[in-house]
């Protein structure tokens, strides 16, 4: 499961490499119990990570994202980026990126991408899910919609995982904190250890966890 650690550091995201790493290791094992499926691919960088881990069960990692840019990555907020913008529609355009990423990272036969908003996906989903990681919006509504339409498919001893958690608000926005906290609240999960802004829950089985 080795990652191309040089295509990680020219594709642009902001995943730390610490918590890369995790979700390659998460991947890899949850891959062993279901399919894996991500919301926010951006320009491919947490892909790298998950789609390595799953090729270990040689599985399948979902990719959701309608590629035209978080709240926080349109013009004038502050995470645009001007090389993402496409002129010619008028909005940020990640996907040309994210399938060069695919193509370079050698994935194209373990990443599937979804073009299109999380929920849309999620209207006819029945597929099982190892392990779902929530990155996309960071408004609250969003982030909820991603748990509550998707933590009902994770398989029993599967895994939640969320990013950005910053339990000081001084350090960043709330609501990927705020809905973590309402997965653990909800008594389906059990908290396991974080890594940097990586929050890990695992769903119990039957009312305990699997070991």
């Amino acid at each position: 499961m080795d990652v191309d650690y040089e295509l990680v550091n020219q594709t642009k995201g902001f995943l730390d490499h610490a918590e890369g790493l995790r979700l390659r290791d998460m991947a890899a094992a949850a891959s062993s119990l279901g399919a894996c499926l991500e919301i926010g691919s951006y320009c491919g960088k947490s892909t790298i990570y998950l789609g390595t881990g799953c090729k270990k069960n040689k599985n399948i990692l979902f990719s959701i994202d309608h590629h035209m840019g978080s709240e926080e990555q349109q013009p004038g907020e502050e995470y645009f980026d001007p090389e993402l913008f496409d002129p010619d529609s008028g909005c940020v355009d990640t996907f040309k990126q994210f399938r060069k990423t695919l193509k370079n990272a050698a994935l194209e036969d373990t990443v599937v991408p979804l073009v299109c908003r999380s929920e849309v996906a999620a209207r006819k989903w029945s597929t099982p899910l190892g392990l779902v990681f929530i990155d996309g919006g960071h408004s609250f509504e969003t982030a909820f919609t991603d748990y509550n339409v998707w933590a009902r498919h994770i398989v029993h001893g599967g895994y939640l995982l969320i990013h950005d958690i910053f339990p000081n608000p001084a350090d960043g926005g709330q609501a990927p904190y705020d809905v973590y906290k309402l997965a653990m609240a909800s008594g389906l999960f059990k908290k396991l250890p974080t890594t940097q802004t990586l929050g890990v829950l695992q769903r119990y089985e039957c009312g305990r966890l699997v070991k």
